[in-house]
């Protein structure tokens, strides 16, 4: 068997932010699977604990490390753990998103809900590859993925903070990968469209249905579809990709989807 296919990350060490649940849990769980150390960050200790035993407990290897990312020291020393445990780092997911508001035209979104979006969604990361990307020179390169959105591609009304907010992490994912190229250290993002994480779930099945209803795909994703992404662009398969957008999103930015749900009928081969 080819453990370079099975096993793509063996040896490696990634952190991942966000990674207490949804799309940050299931991104922990496949770089496990592909052969990495991770290195588990989020607020919530207790579900950060949980999952590094439920890994360990699979034979891997799972260090939690409780992080506010909006703190620089408490980012800064994520990374400086991470070198003491495992004396490198290979990869990192920054997953990490919060802060904002509900669906609110701009001219009423106060400018704390405003600002606690930037805080998390787009300070956070900067603050996250300002700290990974000299560990990564440390250990001669590697590779990020930053969770954006299809929301950092195409706008959504209402939600003026996590729109701009997404955008906003386009353009910085595309200037570290810019500034880190030549150095070895790939840097790309992911756009999730509808995703079943607690957030969706919560909203209820005619709430998911009508989600799924939208895409071009008549279904909604799952944090499982993301998490391979992310493996994915971490490995060696994407060695000569960097500064990339991937939406997963079922087609949603392809376009408008047609309108009858049959089938296109097959045309004649000719001859």
């Amino acid at each position: 068997m080819n453990t370079s296919t099975t096993r793509p990350l063996d040896g490696r060490v990634t952190i991942v932010t966000g990674a207490s649940r949804g799309i940050g849990a299931a991104t922990a769980r496949a770089l496990h699977r592909a052969g990495s150390a991770v290195v588990l960050a989020a607020r919530d200790a207790d579900a950060l604990n949980a999952l590094a035993a439920e890994i360990a407990d699979e034979g891997g290897r799972a260090t939690a490390v409780p992080t506010d990312v909006t703190d620089a020291g408490a980012v800064d020393r994520l990374v400086r753990q991470t070198l003491d445990t495992y004396g490198r780092l290979d990869a990192a997911c920054n997953n990490a998103a919060g802060g904002g508001h509900p669906p609110t035209p701009l001219a009423d979104v106060a400018v704390e809900d405003f600002d606690s979006a930037f805080a998390v969604n787009l300070r956070g990361v900067f603050l996250a590859m300002r700290a990974e990307i000299p560990a990564m020179l440390e250990s001669g390169g590697g590779a990020i993925v930053n969770m954006a959105s299809t929301a950092g591609l195409q706008a959504v009304g209402g939600l003026a903070g996590y729109v701009s907010t997404k955008f906003g992490l386009v353009g910085l994912t595309q200037t570290a990968a810019l500034d880190y190229a030549e150095a070895g250290v790939r840097v790309n993002a992911l756009a999730p469209g509808p995703i079943l994480t607690d957030q969706l779930e919560r909203a209820g099945e005619q709430a998911q249905a009508a989600a799924a209803q939208a895409m071009p795909m008549r279904r909604i994703g799952s944090p499982d579809e993301v998490a391979d992404a992310v493996v994915w662009l971490c490995s060696d398969a994407a060695s000569f990709i960097t500064g990339a957008v991937l939406p997963i999103d079922g087609g949603k930015l392809a376009g408008m989807a047609p309108f009858s749900r049959t089938r296109p009928a097959k045309t004649p081969v000719a001859g």
